[in-house]
């Protein structure tokens, strides 16, 4: 099981997440933020699951992006296990492909903590994503639409999920805003 560890200031608890997942995320919160870093990322669909908050399924989907970069079979099988009983379509996976592949690779990683256009879209390590919230993020019962901000973007990015009530997971519903186009790394500025 993966365990995470949340802390509230001083006040530490482990709490066991609903993720057949190995690899272990810490989360550190505040009134409008948390902040989800990852021991080790994952690597395939056995690593993701859907969790009890919709800022680790919005911060593993980060995660499966990335891999996806790297992977496209490992990232959809991820993507498809953090979407539960609605997996990518056909137009998703293509849009995947147009906007994360080729000279774009970046854009994934642009999600994580420290990555800016000025490293080449570098994270710092222990990887971490901060997601937020705002007050309209919970308007739809069963719908949180969060925010993730990118180093290569003036604002964040939207990220939506999906509570299954029975169970009390959240699913990814629409990370759709995590994709659009972002300022070129350095190293790939011809004006640099």
């Amino acid at each position: 099981m993966m365990k995470i560890q949340i802390l509230f200031g001083v006040l530490f608890a482990v709490l066991l997440c609903a993720a057949p997942a190995e690899a272990a995320m810490k989360l550190e919160s505040s009134e409008h933020w948390v902040r989800v870093e990852f021991d080790a990322l994952p690597q395939t669909a056995a690593d993701v699951a859907p969790c009890q908050t919709p800022e680790e399924t919005a911060a593993l989907t980060v995660a499966a992006l990335v891999r996806y970069t790297e992977d496209q079979e490992a990232g959809i099988a991820m993507l498809n296990v953090l979407r539960g009983p609605r997996p990518l379509s056909p137009q998703d996976i293509q849009l995947l492909k147009d906007q994360l592949l080729k000279d774009r690779n970046y854009v994934a990683r642009s999600h994580f903590n420290g990555a800016t256009p000025d490293n080449d879209y570098t994270p710092i390590e222990p990887y971490s994503v901060t997601v937020s919230d705002n007050p309209n993020s919970y308007m739809t019962e069963g719908y949180a639409t969060l925010y993730i901000r990118s180093g290569g973007a003036d604002s964040p990015r939207p990220i939506t999920l999906r509570k299954k009530p029975s169970t009390g997971e959240w699913f990814l519903w629409n990370h759709v805003g995590l994709l659009p186009g972002i300022r070129v790394p350095a190293s790939q500025d011809p004006w640099r």
